[in-house]
């Protein structure tokens, strides 16, 4: 699995231009999942990033966790994040899961970190959609399971 994190004020999905989710401050995740990919590696990134330290304490340093301040999660499935674009000028996505695969796996991280108590809101598993944020900081960055 790959997971692009963005740190975000704010940030929300519509599909056909309905709003299908939305969160305050939080975190805004691209989930892309390939072949390998299952419970292990979703659990991983689920723990991970719930304990990750990329919020500013007191002190303005990044200490303190999702879980320490009470954030929310927005989480889009993305599979064009195995899109290999090393030959020609049209990426090669044969590295992504296929549909089936991929949401259940999707489905299942999501549900992993609301068992560890956060509030996840989501896109449309396989819809074309509109994701807007105020990314914080900018703090953006990418995670890998093993």
């Amino acid at each position: 699995m790959k997971v692009v994190l963005q740190r975000s004020k704010e940030a929300s999905v519509k599909v056909a231009g309905e709003f299908v989710g939305h969160i305050d401050q939080g975190l805004v995740l691209l989930v892309g999942v390939t072949h390998e990919d299952g419970e292990e590696e979703a659990a991983y990134l689920a723990e991970k990033i719930v304990h990750l330290r990329i919020f500013e304490d007191e002190e303005g340093k990044m200490n303190r966790s999702l879980l320490d301040t009470g954030g929310d999660i927005l989480s889009v499935s993305q599979f064009t994040l195995y899109g290999d674009c090393r030959k020609g000028r049209r990426p090669n996505f044969m590295a992504a899961a296929k549909g089936e695969q991929a949401e259940k796996v999707y489905d299942r991280f999501n549900e992993l970190l609301r068992e560890k108590g956060v509030r996840v809101a989501t896109g449309q598993f396989g819809a074309m959609m509109d994701v807007s944020l105020v990314n914080d900081g900018p703090v953006t960055l990418i995670l890998e399971s093993k």
